[in-house]
């Protein structure tokens, strides 16, 4: 029986690029001929995926099963913390809700679901040549080491190499190798067979010395210095991607389609816009300080983790008013998921599925009610923009039902026959002109022949530029072809910068075709 080799990536700290590399990593190897696959025990996001199998996973490892060129599945992220509140989070097991957890609560289970994860993990491993691994945040937190499941912990239990990765970028670099090095227990120390140094800018040459040091001072390889590249864009884990303009000051450009966003605290899968942030001749922004829409061609609400909390901080900081005047103005407003939850009249959650039970007016853009239900919708779709008979493919994930009992108003979206149920036909509601219009199908933007129609009825003046880059869609590409293009150079990327012919001989790793 197959039982793949296991490669352990850690990290210095968080948000050093850990997710961004292994998906390199999976490239490269996969590019090699390798049979691989990704693993994260556990990972705490609020951007999660649909699986074929109807099935809940964190987005970091759908980037890196997609850059492994294989299907996504809940196996690769066995647990999944979404975090709804203070402290306090939703559980995602094996791709399933099993509920709300306070922290203190959450760390007394830690021993089942490592349990648990291992299932997943050995299942993956009997299927493919390699299993890359990623830990979360910092893989030297000596507090939580007794009820961490997803740095060393793994890497013991199957035996595998650590490659510690450090971010040049924030400064600091040999303070955080050395500092990891010298507060982890001799047993964890022993298993890092290697260090990958991220982000670097400038002439690599430069930093050879510094190099040297390192490896003289640890005892330790690198196997790489990656340079900084902000030529390749993929999903980031849950922060927001290079090219996201948060608050931008300035003037619009009028001879560009100009989109804001309402970044909530709360936000759930921004990644519904990134297509639209790689289309040429279109900007997006993303408004936490309320200020007139004047001037933009679109609003969007996104989703929302938590509806009801993220209304009270829209009315609070004053958006409430902003988005009446936009939408009294004739301003385009479109809702997905949570925002199309908040556009209703009301939100109720009798069952304090995402916090205490209570209800919330909402915005008033449609004449809709959501109720909150104890199960999570989970389902992939396909369908037509009723607007512009554009086909439109994505995926649901939600807990809200809502019901319209208007008759002037059209659906969003027609299922096709295959994503109709019993149920629905159709999803989302939209005023006859398309001016105002929400929907739960998440990726509804990564439909190129849709996105297209879609900014072309925006702006019928519009055209995109005729000068393409390698951040930029072509006309009416779907944004799949576009990520796999990504995910070439990000392998050819790290193969530049990495000894993975050295790292391929720390794994042992075995190709079976190779």
């Amino acid at each position: 029986m197959k039982h793949a080799t296991c490669l352990s990536f850690l990290g210095t700290g968080s948000d050093v690029g850990k997710s961004f590399v292994v998906a390199g990593i999976c490239r490269a190897l996969k590019n090699r001929g390798f049979s691989v696959a990704p693993f994260k025990a556990q990972n705490m996001s609020n951007n999660s995926f649909v699986t074929l199998d109807g099935l809940e996973m964190g987005r970091a490892q759908v980037v890196q099963a997609e850059a492994s060129g294989i299907e996504p599945e809940v196996d690769m992220n066995p647990v999944l913390l979404k975090p709804s509140g203070d402290c306090r989070s939703q559980v995602v097991l094996q791709g399933k809700v099993v509920g709300s957890r306070h922290a203190k609560d959450y760390y007394k289970q830690t021993d089942a679901l490592f349990a648990k994860a291992m299932e997943s993990l050995n299942r993956l491993r009997e299927r493919h040549d390699v299993i890359v691994m990623e830990g979360a945040g910092s893989c030297s937190e000596v507090n939580l080491r007794s009820r961490d499941i997803v740095n060393f912990r793994p890497a013991h239990e199957t035996d595998a190499p650590v490659i510690l990765i450090a971010d040049i970028d924030r400064g600091g670099v040999f303070a955080q190798i050395v500092g990891t090095l010298e507060v982890i227990p001799p047993e964890d120390r022993a298993r890092i067979a290697g260090i990958l140094i991220n982000r670097f800018r400038g002439d690599i040459s430069l930093f050879e010395d510094g190099v040297r040091w390192i490896e003289e001072r640890t005892g330790l390889p690198v196997l790489g210095v990656i340079s900084y590249n902000r030529e390749i864009l993929i999903d980031s884990e849950d922060g927001m991607d290079v090219q996201t303009q948060i608050n931008p000051s300035g003037a619009l450009d009028p001879d560009k389609i100009n989109i804001a966003t309402i970044l909530f605290p709360r936000i759930s899968n921004h990644t519904d816009l990134a297509a639209l942030q790689c289309e040429p001749g279109v900007e997006v922004h993303f408004l936490t300080r309320p200020k007139s829409l004047v001037g933009y061609d679109l609003l969007i609400l996104p989703g929302s983790k938590n509806v009801r909390s993220d209304l009270e901080w829209m009315r609070k900081n004053g958006w409430e008013e902003r988005i009446n005047a936009f939408a009294q103005s004739g301003g385009s407003i479109g809702g997905i998921c949570g925002g199309y939850q908040m556009m209703g009249q009301s939100i109720q959650d009798p069952h304090g599925v995402e916090g205490s039970p209570g209800a919330e007016s909402g915005l008033g853009l449609l004449p809709t009610e959501t109720v909150l239900a104890p199960e999570k919708r989970l389902t992939r779709n396909h369908g037509t923009w009723i607007g512009n008979r554009r086909p439109v493919h994505g995926y649901e994930i939600h807990m809200g039902r809502t019901r319209s009992s208007s008759e002037e108003l059209r659906p969003a979206i027609a299922w096709s026959a295959e994503s109709a149920t019993a149920e629905a036909n159709s999803d989302g509601l939209s005023t006859p002109d398309g001016k105002i219009w929400g929907t739960y199908l998440h990726g509804l933007f990564d439909s190129g022949p849709f996105r297209q129609e879609f900014l072309s009825n925006l702006r019928p003046d519009w055209q995109p530029p005729a000068q393409q880059n390698p951040l930029h869609l072509a006309p009416g590409e779907d944004f799949e072809n576009f990520k796999a293009r990504q995910y070439d150079r990000l392998g050819d990327h790290i193969e530049k910068c990495i000894d993975v012919e050295k790292l391929i001989a720390i794994g042992k790793l075995h190709c079976e075709i190779c």
